[in-house]
């Protein structure tokens, strides 16, 4: 047997352990980005093998903790791709500021640029009151970050640039208080958000969405993992619901292909369409 096939059942073994011991399951993540993660924190850990590394997670917590940051994809900023808000401006918001209350799913918030982003978009279109977001990620730490809204004064700029981009004409900086070196979001941008802990290898829907945002996260999904975790959005949304996915991603080959449609392919927005599912 090769190293190669060694390394194989390796990380077969440790994604097994992680999921009978924590529950988190990776078993059906992209093969190679879940391999590049875990060999990066060998090598940092100084841990020759995978199976040191097992071993390492199952008897400390705190050690798995901290594998489990590793293991979270949190690049993320406000306003990402401001062409993306620019097409959510002018093709999403007008039909949903008909609706008589509005509910949105951010699903893989990470630490929370982006629900911030939409928060600041429907507070622009005066429909902030009207909504209720829910913003989730599977890392309890990562959605406690979500939750504070505080980011370096140097990412505020660049999210400022990003924000102008997406055709925000108003001043951004009233949409934050900034201390000496870091910036804080406004109380009112969150107040109507619910901050969770889900995991969409293993939750259920959280009810009728108007709105689902999961952005840049299928991409570390197998094609098996992509379907589940589309699935449960097809079941979250009704007939003329939304889904937005990231720039990478598509409906194309998915099982649900056929459930949607385009509204703003090049932004990668779809549409639930009417159905008796």
């Amino acid at each position: 047997m090769t190293d190669i096939e060694n390394e194989k059942i390796e990380i077969g073994l440790l994604l097994e352990a992680i999921y009978r011991k924590y529950g988190y399951d990776f078993r059906d993540y992209a093969k190679a980005s879940i391999k590049r993660r875990i060999l990066r924190h060998c090598n940092l850990s100084g841990l020759k093998t995978i199976s040191e590394l097992q071993h390492r997670i199952l008897y400390n917590v705190q050690f798995f903790e901290a594998l489990l940051m590793d293991f979270s994809i949190n690049v993320t900023e406000m306003f990402r791709d401001p062409s993306f808000y620019g097409a959510i401006r002018e093709s999403v918001l007008p039909v949903l500021k008909e609706l008589p209350h509005i509910k949105i799913w951010h699903a893989g918030c990470s630490t929370g640029e982006e629900v911030y982003s939409m928060a600041i978009l429907l507070k622009e279109a005066d429909i902030l009151d009207n909504t209720q977001i829910y913003a989730t990620d599977f890392n309890e730490k990562i959605i406690k970050k979500a939750r504070e809204g505080i980011y370096s004064l140097e990412k505020i700029k660049a999210y400022t640039t990003n924000y102008q981009k997406a055709g925000g004409n108003q001043s951004f900086a009233d949409y934050y208080t900034a201390g000496n070196e870091s910036a804080v979001m406004n109380k009112n941008l969150r107040a109507n958000v619910v901050f969770a802990d889900h995991n969409l290898v293993s939750d259920a829907s959280f009810g009728e969405m108007d709105l689902i945002i999961c952005r840049n996260v299928l991409i570390y999904f197998d094609r098996k993992l992509q379907d589940t975790a589309i699935g449960l959005f097809r079941e979250s949304l009704p007939s003329g619901g939304f889904l937005c996915l990231g720039s990478k991603e598509s409906l194309r080959f998915s099982i649900y292909s056929e459930d949607f449609e385009d509204v703003r392919i090049d932004e990668k927005i779809y549409r639930k369409k009417n159905s008796h599912g």
